[in-house]
């Protein structure tokens, strides 16, 4: 439960449709707050500078949850980096200008965890931000999530704000994006094999080697770290979300195959790229704080799976 929040306190959650915004709200909701603000894209584009002043001036927004963002996986990523790295400035600047200039209570901005170097140690520290070179699939996406970090730092550097930044790992659950060409890669393999399942198809053709190392996290237990850090952190110091453990994309895949029930073989096409070798984050800070993840991540894709098919 927050302590520093009001039942009634005016809280947007920007960025509300999507696998985030989604999972904060419900988590706000099962608190039992009742004043979220939630827009749509058609009712407020967040990279609109007029909009935005406008809207946060005639709403008297106390506290902004900032997970709105454009996201992909390596092939969107790829294709569109103009895209991905000028929607992200436009929105995190807009947001954090205007909860700033409207006298917001509390920001918190959500990154992601590809704004850390390729070849960062494992696992990797907050303090390895811009200690080396990023993942070139989707550099255009990690610069703008650090301008956002920057953003926070700065505006607590110089107007003596209280916004946070949280760098979540790779999350799933429920209303994650399933599209083959734009999804990351646990709700793709998912949808591949349940695809594959459905026709009896005889093989599963899936990118790489399988051997890079990733690091997953259900999406409600980011929403709980949200509301956790929320309430009792404030700091400029960034903080990694997530479970402290990975497996390897061969693992994963074969996870996911057995939750699905595919009884097909995988092939792996080595000529297509692997991505960053290894992606774990060091949690010690946010355990420190006294929070863990509480979902097992077999439940996890069970549940996100039959949530899926649900909807199918």
């Amino acid at each position: 439960m927050i302590d520093t929040l009001k039942k009634d306190s005016v809280i947007f959650v920007a960025g509300h449709r999507g696998l985030v915004g989604r999972a904060i709200v419900r988590a706000l909701e099962e608190a039992g707050y009742t004043h979220i603000l939630t827009r749509t894209h058609d009712a407020l584009d967040l990279t609109d500078a007029h909009a935005v002043r406008d809207f946060f001036a005639h709403e008297h927004i106390e506290y902004v949850f900032l997970a709105a963002a454009k996201v992909g996986g390596i092939m969107s990523n790829k294709t569109y980096p103009a895209d991905f790295i000028y929607q992200n400035l436009m929105i995190e600047a807009n947001v954090i200008h205007e909860a700033y200039r409207s006298g917001v209570t509390k920001l918190l901005f959500l990154g992601s965890s590809c704004i850390y170097p390729k070849f960062a140690a494992q696992p990797i520290t907050e303090d390895a931000l811009l200690t080396g070179l990023l993942e070139p699939t989707n550099q255009a996406y990690a610069i703008a999530k650090i301008a956002g970090i920057e953003l926070c730092r700065s505006y607590n550097a110089q107007y003596g704000t209280d916004y946070i930044a949280l760098m979540p790992t790779n999350l799933y659950g429920p209303y994650d994006n399933f599209d083959l060409e734009h999804s990351h890669v646990l709700p793709a393999l998912i949808r591949r094999f349940h695809d594959a399942k459905v026709v009896g198809a005889p093989t599963v053709t899936l990118w790489g080697t399988g051997s890079p190392k990733r690091e997953f996290l259900h999406v409600d237990d980011l929403a709980r770290a949200c509301l956790f850090l929320m309430e009792g952190y404030s700091s400029s110091e960034l903080v990694n979300i997530g479970t402290g453990e990975d497996v390897s994309i061969k693992e994963l895949a074969e996870l996911v195959q057995e939750v699905v029930g595919y009884q097909g073989t995988i092939v792996w096409d080595s000529s297509k790229p692997d991505g960053t070798p290894r992606k774990l984050l060091n949690v010690d800070r946010i355990k420190a704080l006294g929070w863990e993840p509480r979902i097992p991540f077999k439940e996890g894709i069970a549940a996100t799976y039959a949530w899926f098919t649900a909807q199918a």
